[in-house]
């Protein structure tokens, strides 16, 4: 799945539909592209975390691509970066 622009508290709401899909997946990795992605909420950490965990459960792998160095400070800054394969 990509995302693009901002993932602030309005663009989570429609996103965690768009991800129902993901939190169901069995049996394939999934890879988050945020190569075009210029912002994220705490929303959108919140919304990534939940999947993270729904995937790790189920033994899959979940890897986010193409972060910016923006946002990769964001990750870093919140220690997501420990937790997330980037």
């Amino acid at each position: 799945m990509s995302f693009e622009g901002r993932f602030d508290a309005t663009a989570a709401i429609q996103a965690e539909k768009s991800m129902k899909v993901l939190f169901e997946s069995c049996g394939h990795d999934i890879i988050l592209d945020c190569s075009k992605l210029v912002y994220i909420s705490s929303s959108g950490l919140r919304l990534f975390l939940g999947l993270l965990k729904n995937s790790m459960a189920k033994g899959l792998r979940l890897r986010l691509v193409g972060l910016s160095d923006d946002l990769k400070r964001v990750f870093d800054t919140t220690g997501f970066s420990q937790i997330f394969h980037l």
